[in-house]
């Protein structure tokens, strides 16, 4: 798949099926992850891979609107220190998701509302925080049905040469 059909086809979607990801897709994956840009090439993203389905439950009891996480084979968690930017793990999620879409796993990030919760679930060290959570399966035979409203057009969005 293009990148740009890439981009334009991902949809963010909470049905999984609980078919394994293969190791050699996890390692593009992270990879892809890796290698996002980040504010002065600080590199701070860490990433927590989680496929321990217990683990995945007690992590999602940490989040809002994460009933989806434990249908999940493979979650993801971008950590990164206190004090990084949201802006690098954003990055490096959105590369993951899109290396993940080229291989036909889905993905939907989500927040940790209980944050405290979130680090000890992951073992995560006092100086470290979660940001997104990513969960990667492949996607339901049936498909991804498309949710919500639709895109807005490009022409309501696009303001050339100011407002």
């Amino acid at each position: 798949m293009d990148t740009y059909t890439c981009i334009r086809t991902k949809r963010d979607t909470r049905f999984y099926m609980d078919t394994p990801i293969p190791e050699e897709s996890l390692r593009r994956i992270l990879q892809a992850g890796r290698m996002a840009g980040s504010s002065k090439n600080s590199q701070p993203c860490r990433f927590v891979v989680i496929e321990d389905a217990a683990r995945i439950r007690e992590l999602a009891a940490c989040g809002q609107y994460t009933e989806h996480l434990p249908y999940a084979p493979l979650v993801i968690a971008v950590v990164m220190p206190k004090d990084g930017g949201d802006f690098d793990a954003g990055r490096a999620a959105q590369n993951m998701m899109l290396a993940a879409w080229a291989e036909g796993i889905t993905s939907c990030p989500t927040s940790m509302y209980d944050m405290d919760g979130a680090r000890r679930v992951l073992g995560l060290p006092d100086d470290y925080r979660v940001t997104i959570v990513l969960p990667f399966a492949y996607p339901p035979p049936s498909g991804i049905k498309p949710r919500g409203l639709p895109r807005l057009p490009l022409d309501e969005l696009m303001h050339r040469g100011g407002w």
